[in-house]
Parts: C-alpha cells; structure tokens; sequence
C-alpha cells in the first residue's frame, strides 16, 4: 500500500506539465484504504484546486497503478500541535513559513534543473512551417538574437509548448556547464495567476514578487492569452516585466493567438508583450509531416516503412498531435496483434481519423458541431447562452482554428459574435483539453472524430 501514491506520482509526472506537477501534486500526502484515495493538501486553498481541477486525473493514474478507479478524496492536512518554547531573553526570530507553502513560491532544484523539461531541441523537426521560430529560439537561448523578447504564435498542437521547454532544457543545461546558477522560471499564465492567488491568500505576496523579480534571469511564459480581462493579475505581471527588462532578463511569451489578437489586456502590459521578436508557426507541409513520424516511429523503436509514413502523412495534416496520436495506435494495434507494421494496418487505425485529404471548410464543421451537440445551424449561431449551445459554439471556434485559414474576425462574423469571443471560447477550451478534465477528455474524442 505504501507504493501506490508514488507510483501514482510518477505517472502524474509524466501526464502533467511541469509547472502543474510541482505546484499542486508534489506537496501532497495520500494514502489508499478500500477504495478510497484520500489526498492530504497542505492548506485549504490547494485542496480546493485540487479538487476541483485534478482529482480526476489522479483518479486515472492511480487506477493504473491500483488496478480500479479510487474515489479521491482531497482533505487540509492537520497542523501539527505547536511545541512550547522555553521563555528566551534573545531577539524573537521572524515567523518560519511552513515548507509546503514555499515550494509554490520559490522552488529550489527546479531552477536549474534540466531534467524538468520533457523535449529537448533533439526531437523538435525543423521545417519551413516553423524554421523562423526554431531559429529564434535558439538566437534567444545562446543570446545570437538582436532582441532579448520571444513571442510564439501558432494554433494548438503545432509545436510551442515544445519549443519553449526546449529552450529550457537548454538555457539549464549551458547554465550548467558554463559553471553558474541560470535561473530559468517556465510556467503557464494560469499557473503565474493560481501563485499570486496563493501568495495574497498566504500573505506572502513581497516573497512572490522577490520569486519573480529578483530570483529569475530568464521568464518562460506560456498561453499568455489566459491574462485577458483579469486586471489584478496583469498589474502584478506587468510590474514583474518591468523589473526583469530593468535587469536585462529574457522573456519568452506563448499563444495560441496573435498579440494584435489578445484584446482585453492592459494597454502597458500589451506593449511590453509585444514588443519583442514574433515568430509564428504555421501547419507543417507533407514533408515534415513525414518527418515529424518517422522522428517519433524512432523514439517509439519501431521501424516504420516508408509508404505507411507517406499514406499517415498525406491524410493527418491538422496538427502535429494528431500525427503523434495515429502513430501511437498504430504501435500499440501491431503490438497487441504481435504484427508488423504495414499499410493495411495503417489504414485501419485511420479509420478513426482523417481518410480523405480534403481541407475541412466552416460548412463541414457547422454540420459536424450541429451534429454532435443535436443543434440546428440556426441554434448554434442563436443569442442562447445556454451550456450546450456555448459548448457546441466554443467547439466549432476551435475547430475552425485548427482546420481552416480564417481570421479569427472572419469566425466570429459567421456566428454573429465577436472575434475577443471567439478567443475566449478557445481558450475556455484549451484550459480543458490541457487539464484534462472529464470535459477535456471528451473534447478530444470530439476533435479526432471529425473526419470519421
């Protein structure tokens, strides 16, 4: 029994993005009784967020390792009982902030660890769909760039998150062996926002603003789109931005959108975020579709044959995980089937995703949306703030992201809303599908059954 919650953490580590695992799953306690997974979290806040956010995901990596799903239950950890001191002439010592609490705010190893960064440089495929940004990265890593500020754009599942850890992998790794301490922060936008939330609710906020101005050299940000329309936080980040380009620091952005797209930012936060280097990634052509399998066929240690990865290639051209989510299955049929790998066998794992080479167009996905959530085109494009109806739209936003070259304008305009509510949708959903959630997990069956 004292084995199933680090085992379970070791899945989580690998499920979870970084900045995820050590914020919330690293400082807690558990222990399994009949059926039950109960969390100990060490203040109360965390064990909400817990709860609400990741308790699921706990559930699925703990029926790995316990053989059936647990109930997971997440509690406040008891204080223990305080030790009576013996009266001292001596100066009183400041308050000793409980070590569960400083993990989230100034965590030690992680700073120069390269380890924590799941993809290096060495997997990342370079094409002319991403060249530009690749090329940057690296200007930004070995300080070649005229500019000390990256922004990376790109639709889901293109490759950013793999290139910002890449750049962190690498900036730990030349800290190293340069022989000094390189302080590397990475971190989404919500997780910046759930610590400074953490840090107001434990009165900690000086020691959070020391965390992020003093103690970083280089600031690697993720889904920065996440900051829209919460001005509390945005202060809080701007001053940060201020102090670390006082400092020279690097700063490092990503988004799924454009920054002339990110309405509902502060107008100074808005400049600074902008006002580095862009670099946008684009869909990768057939030739680095091909090479992007055969990258993965060889981490997976399988040999892929030259016309299966030709056929995958030709028909998955949404995004890049989806070409990693075809391979997979396709790895796993032959090794459940104890088989090699053949076209045939390819063709039967496309079945479940793109067989026609055909471009979706806004129609197609209309139709597709209205079929799954049972709405009629005119419903989905209805004033109705109804659950299902915002779904369904928020869905088609995605969607018609991934699949097609429209503005975001232009998408908004055929559903009679506006583009900052389009990017609002998307990213209520990217939120999910990152988590993810039961939601998360559903919408993924969604956007890979869209060809079917």
């Amino acid at each position: 029994m004292e084995t199933i919650w680090p085992k379970t953490k070791q899945l989580l580590q690998t499920t979870l993005s970084p900045g995820l695992y050590n914020l919330w799953i690293k400082p807690l306690a558990a222990r399994a009784r009949d059926g039950v997974l109960e969390l100990a979290a060490p203040n109360a806040f965390v064990a909400s967020w817990v709860r609400e956010r990741l308790a699921d995901a706990v559930a699925d990596a703990a029926a790995v390792v316990m053989g059936a799903r647990p109930r997971v239950e997440v509690v406040e950890a008891r204080p223990a009982a305080p030790a009576v001191a013996a009266p001292t002439t001596a100066a009183p010592r400041a308050p000793r902030v409980p070590k569960s609490l400083t993990l989230p705010m100034a965590p030690k190893a992680p700073d120069t660890d390269a380890g924590r960064f799941r993809f290096s440089y060495d997997e990342f495929v370079v094409g002319p769909s991403n060249e530009l940004a690749y090329v940057a990265s690296r200007g930004i890593c070995d300080m070649s760039l005229s500019a000390d500020q990256l922004f990376i754009s790109s639709a889901p599942g293109l490759g950013k998150t793999h290139l910002i850890q890449a750049m962190g992998r690498q900036l730990c790794q030349a800290g190293l062996e340069a022989g000094r301490n390189l302080r590397v922060a990475y971190l989404s936008a919500e997780e910046f926002a759930n610590r400074l939330v953490l840090a107001l609710k434990t009165k900690q906020v000086e020691r959070f603003k020391a965390a992020f101005r003093e103690n970083v050299d280089v600031l690697l940000l993720e889904d920065v789109h996440f900051f829209r329309d919460k001005p509390r936080i945005q202060d809080e980040l701007l001053n940060t931005l201020k102090a670390l380009n006082s400092r020279g620091c690097r700063l490092v952005f990503t988004s799924s959108f454009l920054p002339k797209d990110l309405t509902g930012l502060d107008g100074q936060l808005f400049s600074r975020i902008s006002s580095g280097f862009l670099a946008v990634i684009d869909k990768p052509d057939l030739a680095t579709r091909k090479r992007i399998l055969e990258s993965k066929a060889a981490i997976h240690q399988v040999l892929l044959p030259d016309a299966v990865s030709t056929l995958l290639a030709d028909k998955l051209h949404a995004d890049v995980r989806q070409l990693e989510s075809c391979l997979q299955n396709l790895v796993l049929k032959a090794r459940l089937l104890n088989c090699r790998i053949s076209v045939d066998l390819a063709w039967d794992v496309l079945r479940h995703y793109d067989v026609s080479a055909r471009p979706l167009s806004l129609d197609d996905i209309v139709s597709y949306v209205c079929d799954v959530y049972r709405l009629s085109p005119d419903q989905l494009v209805s004033k109705s703030r109804k659950r299902q109806y915002v779904l369904a739209r928020n869905t088609a936003f995605l969607l018609a992201r991934q699949h097609t070259d429209l503005s975001l304008v232009d998408i908004g305009n055929r559903f009679n809303r506006r583009h900052s509510t389009v990017v609002k949708g998307i990213t209520a959903l990217e939120k999910h599908l990152s988590l993810k959630t039961p939601l998360g997990r559903e919408l993924e069956r969604t956007i890979e059954s869209v060809h079917a």
